[in-house]
């Protein structure tokens, strides 16, 4: 249990570091991972902007974030930084993310098992309070937003 709170106090840490280097590069910072796996440490940054993200927004906020960790060294351990768009499959950070996309299909993976599962597949219904509401079958489900490790939208394709 203990690494989790230090994973999510160092995104805190990353997030409050780079969210405004991103934005001052006039794109929308959608969210941040950071998974520490030794030498294969990944960050990933998503970036968005009205009309899409191209490759070389990509290489300019890439550029001006490696700046910054360089200066700031937030994370100890050797890394691979990656800056992209949120994709088809858009994956959902804050309460207001899951709010917007209510209607789309997602896929959620919880921290630790909720009514005894920890993988949920279905209609995201909304939000209610810090909660997701997400419909899997005939049965709705929420889960507080605390306890989701990873979400995203399942893209379809009429």
């Amino acid at each position: 249990m203990h690494e989790g709170v230090q994973v999510s106090s160092k995104l805190e840490e990353l997030q409050a570091l780079l969210a405004p280097v991103v934005v001052a590069l006039g794109y929308e910072c959608w969210g941040i991972e950071f998974s520490a796996q030794g030498r294969h440490s990944m960050l990933r940054v998503y970036i968005d902007k009205e009309g899409g993200v191209l490759v070389d927004d990509c290489a300019i906020v890439s550029r001006q974030i490696s700046g910054v960790l360089d200066v700031e060294d937030p994370i100890s351990v050797e890394y691979t930084l990656e800056v992209s768009s949120p994709g088809m499959e858009r994956p959902l950070f804050t309460i207001d993310q899951f709010a917007k996309f209510a209607g789309e299909q997602v896929k959620i993976r919880l921290r630790s098992p909720f009514e005894g599962r920890r993988n949920f597949q279905g209609l995201l219904r909304g939000v209610e309070e810090q909660d997701v509401v997400v419909q899997v079958d005939d049965h709705e489900f929420l889960l507080p937003i605390d306890m989701i490790d990873k979400a995203n939208i399942i893209p379809s394709f009429d």
